[in-house]
């Protein structure tokens, strides 16, 4: 376990940092010319940054990227 000491601007800074690179993911997710393999990748590097976020957000702000079930199981892939 490591902890941080972080001003309130450092935090907020931290969180839209995650919140911009999460929405960069889904926007390349829904490209069909991205091959699965590196869909598959942006996906488990999306559940880091979610879980990053889940650690320095509160709930209000990371419950609009948490990924529904349907896209967790592969209709993005497509």
């Amino acid at each position: 376990m490591l902890g941080l000491v972080v001003h309130e601007k450092e935090l907020l800074e931290i969180q839209y940092l995650l919140k911009r690179e999460m929405e960069e993911i889904l926007y390349d997710l829904g490209d069909k010319r991205i091959e699965r393999v590196v869909k598959r990748a942006m996906k488990e590097r999306y559940r880091i940054l979610f879980r990053l976020l889940t650690k320095v957000a509160p709930q209000s702000e990371y419950v609009q990227f948490a990924i529904p079930s349907r896209l967790e199981n592969g209709i993005a892939d497509k």
